[in-house]
């Protein structure tokens, strides 16, 4: 139920998110059923809780999964708040649909054409994610909505998709669909920068960071990595300081304006990321606590769509001495680069034109069958223990 729940509220924040992208309706009115799930495996998770609680040192473990529900739910909560942006038409300027084609993950919707390659296909198959950076968060046919996307999962001429992943990989996705080429949508002219801009670019990096955030906390979690939960509270102070910035050029904004009003949804998605921001310290506060951490959220988080997986870079590899612009991990192995461990230090959300050195450690998130491809980047091999049944890296050529 923990990954499930998981899932479920990523999928919502991405469905969400995309609904502002794509002016959809009908795609935050998902969000909202998407909720009604999320509430009922919270109750249960609650209740199981309760009932697993035989011992005070039971309850201490218990109150670890029980944090972290409270996580996930504020940010099923956060991405309802986003949906309703759209279903109540709070406003957003045209201007941040523009630059959201910019952020470092982005929606994408295509149609699947007849005689595409993507037709009569399985998704397991296509391996979207590795293939173009992309992955399916949701699947529109004719009337209906298909959110739990499965590998299985038979494409048909006519199917909508909702990806999320990097820009990078939009031209081969619309390829492989058969579709059109397509153009991010854009201002017609290039004004004069003024506070509205400012808010939309503060909201912009809100977005990413906020993002970033939760990717760490799972991180850190996973890996019950002390620096990994700093750099969460890091990045919640920061989103702080920004909501706050925001905040205050709005109401610049607003001044110059007659009617102010469409105004209004950039205060809403300034408040969700925060939000967002928020649950991710939530989860780490366990770590930088030190409380003991129940065996489930190791195995449960590991068990999700998204897996969370540290890499080292050995020497002579095909990543050292490499920028992430060069090597394109996004498209390359549908792995999103959460932040790089060097020298003790963690540097969260790399830019391109980071170089990669031997002895780094690579933090990312992504879908397990495309772990193997950014092990061997780092040169190493993905083996699965035959005890365990865990994934062990070994150096390449090392196996006899």
């Amino acid at each position: 139920m923990l990954s499930e729940a998981k899932d479920t509220s990523e999928l919502m924040i991405d469905l969400a998110y995309a609904s502002v992208y794509f002016g959809d309706p009908d795609m935050a009115e998902e969000v909202d059923e998407l909720e009604t799930r999320l509430s009922d495996l919270v109750h249960e998770m609650r209740a199981v809780c309760v009932l697993a609680a035989r011992s005070p040192r039971d309850a201490d473990a218990m109150a670890s999964v029980l944090q972290v529900v409270g996580a996930i739910e504020r940010m099923g909560n956060a991405a309802v708040d986003i949906g309703r942006i759209v279903t109540r038409r709070l406003g957003i300027p045209r201007a941040l649909v523009a630059d959201l084609s910019a952020a470092e993950e982005i929606s994408h919707r295509v149609r699947v054409r007849e005689g595409s390659q993507m037709a009569h296909r399985g998704l397991a198959d296509l391996e979207l994610p590795v293939e173009v950076g992309m992955t399916v968060v949701a699947i529109r046919r004719e009337h209906d909505w298909i959110t739990d996307v499965e590998g299985d999962q038979v494409l048909v001429p006519g199917d909508v998709l909702f990806l999320q992943g990097t820009a990078a990989g939009i031209a081969e996705l619309r390829a492989l669909a058969g579709a059109p080429e397509w153009a991010p949508p854009q201002l017609d002219e290039e004004p004069a920068v003024s506070d509205l801009d400012r808010a939309i670019d503060v909201l912009v990096e809100m977005k990413n960071i906020s993002e970033v955030a939760v990717g760490l906390a799972y991180s850190a979690l996973v890996l019950r990595d002390h620096g990994l939960a700093a750099e969460v509270s890091h990045l919640e102070d920061r989103l702080d300081e920004m909501q706050e910035r925001l905040e205050l050029w709005v109401l610049r904004a607003a001044h110059e304006r007659v009617d102010p009003s469409p105004l209004r949804g950039l205060v809403h998605l300034a408040q969700a990321a925060e939000e967002i921001g928020d649950a991710a310290q939530q989860m780490v506060w366990l770590v930088e606590e030190g409380e003991e951490l129940h065996p489930v959220l190791a195995l449960a988080l590991g068990d999700a769509d998204e897996v969370v997986v540290r890499v080292p870079v050995a020497a002579g590899s095909p990543a050292a001495g490499r920028s992430l612009a060069q090597l394109r991990l996004e498209t390359e192995t549908g792995f999103y680069l959460l932040a790089i461990r060097r020298g003790g230090r963690y540097l969260y959300r790399p830019r391109p034109n980071v170089v990669l050195q031997a002895g780094d450690e690579l933090i990312a998130t992504g879908p397990d069958e495309g772990h193997h491809l950014l092990a061997e980047l780092g040169g190493y091999e993905l083996i699965e223990d035959e005890e365990t049944g865990e994934d062990e890296l070994l150096p390449s050529g090392s196996r006899r």
